[in-house]
């Protein structure tokens, strides 16, 4: 159940959500791919999709000897995916949740990773030492008010010549009925600074279910998101729109068979489902 154009100041908000998500530890650690990560080869289904689109804007092609932050880590699947492809890795999430359980998934790996809890909105004050990469992928940015100020943080974290890299779910997907029939908007595209609250006791991975229901999310559209960056002084570099998700956002959506969902047949080419953007500091 959702409520539109809701006024909730951020710390609050905030609050609200880390608790929502400290609740989704256990359920994540259970519908991850945490077992297949004792595989030294293994990594995650989003940083193998992910790797292609980041290699051609780094030095030799390769993360080997970068420092990277990865902003909004979560339990630690993605990061210490980027740990083993030889980068030096931080990981920056606001759950002391889910920072425990990566900690512990790093200690398990054998992967040096160091882990920050902050809020992302004040993660240049919290985290030590500038970076070559500033990664943050899928479900990030819809957690945030405030698009300025992420990307504010985004910049200080980079070291001049330093890459900024983030997929995530489309602003055109998000304003979508996941439950209708076909592709039909339900919700908001373009941001008015209020929030949309949910009340919710599932999550989109696992079957469990959360005590904490209540979450706020923010609509922010393509341009919103690309124009924060710009105006942070980054430069982009490249824009692309995808067609797979890594978590059924809908019903109707089929398995790719590679750990990826997509719109059954003509609805592929209908609608972007992610967009990926390379940004440099120079």
């Amino acid at each position: 159940m959702s409520t539109d154009h809701v006024s909730v100041d951020w710390e609050q908000a905030r609050d609200t959500n880390r608790a929502n998500w400290d609740d989704r530890v256990p359920i994540h650690e259970g519908a991850y791919e945490i077992d297949a990560l004792t595989d030294p080869d293994h990594r995650s289904t989003v940083v193998r999709d992910d790797l292609p689109a980041l290699r051609p804007w780094l030095p030799d092609g390769s993360l080997a000897g970068l420092d990277l932050c990865h902003l909004q880590c979560h339990i630690g699947t993605d990061t210490v995916s980027l740990a083993r492809e030889g980068a030096r890795v931080t990981g920056v999430d606001f759950s002391p949740a889910a920072l425990a359980s990566a900690a512990g998934l790093s200690a398990r790996l054998g992967l040096d990773v160091t882990w920050v809890e902050t809020d992302v909105l004040d993660a240049r004050a919290a985290v030590v030492g500038d970076f070559d990469v500033v990664y943050t992928s899928i479900g990030t940015i819809c957690w945030l008010d405030d698009l300025d100020r992420w990307a504010a943080q985004v910049s200080a974290l980079l070291r001049p010549g330093g890459v900024f890299f983030i997929r995530d779910g489309h602003p055109a997907l998000y304003a979508l009925d996941e439950d209708a029939d076909g592709l039909v908007t339900r919700y908001r595209y373009f941001a008015d600074g209020s929030a949309q609250q949910w009340d919710d006791a599932g999550t989109y991975a696992g079957d469990g279910t959360v005590s904490n229901t209540r979450t706020y999310e923010w609509p922010h559209p393509l341009s919103e998101i690309v124009n924060a960056l710009l105006g942070a002084g980054l430069r982009l570099r490249r824009l692309d729109e995808g067609r797979t998700l890594p978590w059924r956002f809908s019903p109707r959506m089929v398995d790719t068979g590679d750990g990826s969902w997509e719109w059954p047949g003509e609805d592929r080419d209908r609608l972007p489902t992610t967009f990926t953007i390379v940004a440099s500091k120079d």
